[in-house]
C-alpha cells in the first residue's frame, strides 16, 4: 500500500476506532501552539487517531519515518519544509459532484465542512484534515500538488484514488522525531533540571506502570488515547523537548509519530521501551 501516507493513518493502537485519532499521516489533529506566527486561527484543533491495524488512507504511504532518525548528528542542520493540510476525495468518475463541490467552495464554503459530508477518505471524520506533512509521505501526485499550492488556495489533483481537492493551511520547518539510547535518557535523567524542563511521557497501561517505572514520567495509557489525546496540546507545549516511552518501544513510536503530526517540534522515543533500560543501564529497574 503504497498509499499518501494514511492520510489517514495514524498513529498508534487504540481498542476501539471511534475513540482514537488517526495515526498518521497521520491523524491528524492539528496541533500546533497557536502562538505560532503562520498557523491560521480558524485551523481545528484535534481530529481523530487510528491503530495502526487499521487501513491507512489511500494516499498516504505506510512508510511514516521520512521525519525519523535514530540519534544525533546534525537532525536540525536539514529539516525539510512540512505542510498542513486538508483535503477531500472523490471518485474518479463523479465528476458532476467534482464540480458542484468546486463552485461551493468558489461561493464560500469551507472545504472542511464539504469533506465531511462528501469525501471517501476516512480523513472525512476529521473535516479532511490530514496534519502535518512533508515529501515522501505521499503518492506523487498529490505532493506535486500539495507542495506547489499557494497557501489556503484549494486545487485539484487526481490520483489512483480519485479526484482530490486539497488546501494548504500553513507550512514550517520540519519538526524532528529520534531515538534516544538507553544510557543517553539515563544520563539526563541524572540531572534534575531535565526532569524538570523536558516532557516525559508514558504510554503504558496503569498495570504494566506498577511493575516498572521511571522518575518525572507522565502516564497516558494507549488505550485511554480517546481521553488524553485531544487534550494533548493543552497539557504538554508543543515547543518543548518530548520524551515517550512504552514496553519495547514500539507503542511510543506510533505516539512519537502522533505527536509529531500534532505540531510538537523535537520528540524522542526511547529505543527498546523501559526493558531496554533496565537490561542495558539500570538493574534495579523491574524487567517484566
Amino acid at each position: 500500500m503504497s498509499m499518501l501516507r494514511s492520510v489517514c493513518q495514524l498513529r498508534v493502537g487504540v481498542t476501539s476506532p471511534k475513540s482514537c485519532l488517526y495515526p498518521s499521516i497521520f491523524s491528524f489533529s492539528l496541533s500546533h501552539s497557536q502562538s505560532h506566527s503562520h498557523t491560521p486561527t480558524s485551523i481545528p484543533r484535534t481530529f481523530r487517531f487510528h491503530p495502526p491495524s487499521l487501513p491507512l488512507s489511500p494516499f498516504m504511504s505506510i512508510k511514516a519515518t521520512a521525519s525519523y532518525g535514530t540519534g544525533g548528528d546534525g537532525a536540525d542542520s536539514a529539516r525539510p519544509r512540512e505542510l498542513l493540510v486538508q483535503h477531500l476525495l472523490v471518485k474518479e468518475d463523479d465528476q458532476r459532484l467534482l464540480l458542484d463541490l468546486q463552485q461551493r467552495i468558489s461561493a464560500g464554503e469551507d472545504l472542511s465542512d464539504l469533506a465531511v459530508e462528501h469525501s471517501i477518505c476516512p480523513s472525512k471524520e476529521d473535516g479532511g484534515m490530514l496534519g502535518w506533512v512533508r515529501k515522501g509521505q505521499m503518492v506523487p501526485e498529490f505532493e506535486e500538488a500539495a507542495f506547489s499550492a499557494p497557501l489556503n488556495k484549494v486545487v485539484k489533483c487526481k490520483t489512483k484514488f480519485g479526484w482530490h481537492l486539497l488546501q494548504v493551511l500553513s507550512e514550517r520547518e520540519g519538526s524532528i522525531l529520534e531515538d534516544i539510547q538507553p544510557d543517553e535518557l539515563h544520563a539526563k535523567i541524572q540531572d534534575p533540571n531535565f526532569l524538570e524542563e523536558a516532557q516525559l511521557i508514558d504510554v503504558r497501561e496503569p498495570e504494566e506502570v506498577a511493575k516498572a517505572s521511571l522518575p518525572g514520567f507522565t502516564v497516558l495509557p494507549l488505550r485511554q488515547f480517546g481521553s488524553w489525546g485531544p487534550e494533548i496540546t493543552t497539557k504538554f507545549d508543543p515547543q518543548k523537548d518530548t520524551y515517550v516511552l512504552c514496553h519495547h518501544g514500539m507503542r511510543s513510536l506510533q505516539v512519537a509519530k502522533w505527536l509529531q503530526s500534532q505540531g510538537f517540534r523535537k520528540v524522542y522515543n526511547l529505543s527498546g521501551g523501559i526493558h531496554a533500560y533496565a537490561v542495558q543501564v539500570d538493574p534495579s529497574v523491574p524487567t517484566y
